[in-house]
């Protein structure tokens, strides 16, 4: 979550309470820190701040501790030994008055948790051991099966079942992303119940796949069959307004839903150039990728209300089904996020399909202004919709830009030959040229230009950028270098100013 030093003040001036913990912490991380995130999951999630004393004085905490202290907290909340379901959270350090502060965000769980074997919950200002009252721990458990329907337990469901490459898929992908993650080294059923897709029901005491890895991980016809209600329909509606002039009714699993939902805007909105310092930020991805998970990871799937995004002339609207904590137009100065699927809100962070909790709707009321002219509305309720403005260009802008005199050496595809000397660009083309302004390598590349992984698309524009000469490898001699970089030739850096 993007917090700003104003918040972090503001958080000290309330002092302690159920949903705020200080820790001293000066060169080292205390024990009872990992009890209050077993505390904040099991009840309605908070922040901690370490470096800061009970009484809200700033200590800050060494300084040459910091690094250690990271990863000490990360390997931890994913050790069973010391968290159990383990859990995926991260710490931001924030400079603060001239001392060093650590802030943890701990939402919400659906799942019951256990520090050190001991069952805590939070009240008040404190942490509550309860695993020896029977009648709390019951409770616990009521509260979060009642609450979460995605923790649903189905025992006919197993890991079989599922989509092995699907799961393969989203392996290889935090392996790319992030060095040493926990998922490289796990099968599929550990890799499952590590991020509590895998649980045992607690009335029945019988294991199964649950209704957040169904939607996840299942083929289409058995997401239908725990889900019979789920689609979301994608609409738009410009010049056919009493019917439609494009629609892709999705009815798939989450993940290649959240592809298909990007892929419609992609197409149907346009992508207007703007600048952000020196860095091309495309607002029209910025902004629909969090609708995109918005849409997936907040749906109450009990409920037979479909999901809907439909494009019109000026304006997105979607609505979803919702279990409400409020009704009306959100403030975005008030407002506080509220988990409603953590199992498949933190799975979608960890393959970075969403941002963290609250800062996805931040980036969206930042940038919906510049984008569309006017802010977004959200609006809760047991539909929850979204209006989104969007410019409009009148006639279609062609999606080509000529480019003349190019030379292409021999042995390029895709219908480009020797003796080709004017030939057109693509956007994602245009996209990778502007952004080479300094050299990137292939994972900057994909992040500024919304990717999230290397498609198709990506790797022929960047083939034929090579071959045209508008662009160059820093490391020619070793294309597969970790350390590879493309940076734009003579001829791109003239052909940049017509972009």
């Amino acid at each position: 979550m993007d917090v700003s030093i104003k918040q972090i003040h503001e958080l000290i001036r309330q002092g302690e309470g159920i949903s705020t913990e200080f820790k001293t912490c000066r060169n080292k991380i205390n024990r009872d820190v990992y009890e209050t995130v077993c505390a904040f999951l099991n009840r309605h999630g908070g922040t901690i701040l370490l470096g800061v004393q009970d009484d809200g004085t700033l200590q800050g905490i060494d300084p040459d501790a910091v690094t250690q202290f990271k990863k000490d907290f990360v390997t931890s909340v994913n050790n069973p030994l010391k968290l159990t379901p383990p859990t995926y959270l991260s710490v931001d350090v924030v400079e603060l008055d001239e001392k060093s502060l650590l802030r943890i965000y701990v939402p919400e769980s659906s799942q019951a948790h256990r520090c050190n074997g001991r069952i805590y919950d939070r009240n008040e200002d404190g942490d509550l051991d309860i695993t020896d009252h029977t009648t709390l721990v019951a409770h616990l458990y009521q509260r979060k099966q009642a609450t979460f329907s995605e923790n649903k337990v189905y025992p006919w469901i197993q890991v079989t079942d599922l989509r092995p490459e699907l799961i393969e898929k989203c392996r290889r992908y935090v392996r790319i992303n992030k060095d040493n993650h926990p998922w490289a080294d796990m099968d599929d059923l550990q890799l499952l119940k590590s991020v509590q897709l895998y649980q045992e029901d607690p009335e029945t005491k019988q294991s199964g796949v649950t209704l957040a890895g169904a939607m996840l991980f299942a083929p289409d016809l058995l997401i239908l069959k725990v889900c019979p209600a789920h689609r979301t329909d994608l609409i738009l509606r410009k010049v056919n307004v009493d019917r439609y002039d494009d629609r892709d009714l999705v009815r798939t699993n989450l993940i290649e839903s959240y592809d298909r939902i990007l892929a419609f805007v992609q197409k149907h909105l346009p992508d207007p150039f703007y600048l952000e310092g020196i860095e091309r930020r495309s607002l029209r991805d910025a902004i629909f990728r969090e609708v995109a998970s918005n849409i997936l990871i907040h749906r109450e799937y009990s409920s037979g209300v479909p999901a809907r995004l439909i494009i019109e002339y000026g304006q997105v609207t979607t609505w979803n089904a919702n279990r409400p904590h409020g009704f009306g137009l959100l403030n975005p100065d008030t407002f506080a996020p509220y988990p409603k699927n953590p199992v498949i809100g933190a799975f979608f962070r960890e393959i970075d399909r969403a941002d963290e909790l609250g800062s996805g709707m931040r980036k969206m009321m930042m940038y919906g202004k510049k984008y569309g002219g006017s802010d977004p509305q959200l609006i809760e309720g047991d539909v929850f919709r979204m209006i989104i403005s969007v410019p409009e260009f009148g006639e279609k802008q062609e999606a080509t830009t000529e480019v003349a005199e190019v030379g292409v050496h021999d042995g390029v595809h895709d219908g480009v030959h020797d003796g080709v000397h004017v030939t057109k660009l693509t956007e994602t083309m245009k996209k990778i040229i502007v952004l080479l302004v300094e050299p990137k390598s292939t994972t900057q590349l994909l992040v500024q230009l919304g990717y999230t992984r290397r498609t198709r698309n990506y790797a022929v524009s960047i083939t034929r950028l090579l071959n045209f000469e508008l662009i160059e490898m820093t490391l020619p001699d070793t294309p597969r270098s970790k350390n590879q970089q493309y940076r734009l030739t003579e001829k791109g850096n003239h052909l940049i100013d017509g972009i």
